[in-house]
């Protein structure tokens, strides 16, 4: 990651407290767009480019959810974390089906929600103490991945950067959605190849495809 501060997007509907955590945040973070209708969410979302969204799970017209799917298919390297009054089971099980990182309630300090979005932009998942119950109970053991040893070798901002190799993105393309330098992503592809002990992208695609990691 580099020295830059962490992009944010905020998404929810009721304004006042959309006003209260922008303020909140705005020294911390880079607050780079905010969204109060899902229609036009997920559009404004790409646009702008985030590391994270904070994303409000009800919501009319298709809720945080919807917002989450229409970006996260074209876009996983965008992080999610729901911010909700619910504590409602079915409410967190859903976002997190649907590809958030975490989620924490309302009720949540402005120190902990630092603390939070710095954690899902590093790649970890993070959820309110009595919520964590609930993924675990529904999930079981299908939240962890598969063991594979080659794929252990690789860090997170490896996968993420093999992932979109392997999908046909060209480094010009990958460095602008993960907000990093053409030669550091050089770098990463290099080492990826390395630790795979591939020799090429064409490789490299075969393998994650055999994975169904694209």
């Amino acid at each position: 990651m580099n020295d830059a501060r962490i992009k944010v997007f905020l998404v929810d509907d009721h304004r006042l407290f959309l006003s209260g955590v922008r303020s909140e945040l705005g020294e911390e973070f880079e607050i780079v767009g905010a969204a109060g209708e899902p229609a036009v969410a997920a559009a404004e979302i790409v646009a702008a480019k985030p590391d994270v969204v904070l994303l409000d799970v009800h919501m009319p017209g298709g809720g945080g959810r919807a917002v989450l799917e229409a970006v996260h298919r074209d876009h996983p390297e965008i992080r999610f974390l729901a911010l909700s009054v619910s504590d409602a089971a079915e409410d967190v099980i859903a976002v997190i089906r649907a590809g958030a990182r975490g989620y924490v309630t309302k009720s949540i300090s402005p120190n902990d929600l630092s603390a939070a979005i710095r954690r899902v932009n590093e790649g970890d998942a993070v959820f309110s103490p009595r919520l964590a119950g609930f993924v675990l109970d529904a999930f079981g053991g299908e939240v962890a991945e598969p063991v594979d040893e080659e794929l252990d070798l690789l860090t997170q901002r490896e996968r993420e950067v093999m992932r979109l190799i392997a999908r046909g993105y060209a480094y010009k393309e990958v460095a602008k959605r993960l907000h990093l330098s053409v030669k550091t992503i050089e770098s990463h592809v290099s080492a990826v190849l390395r630790k795979l002990q591939l020799s090429s992208r064409h490789e490299l695609t075969r393998w994650a495809t055999e994975r169904r990691l694209v």
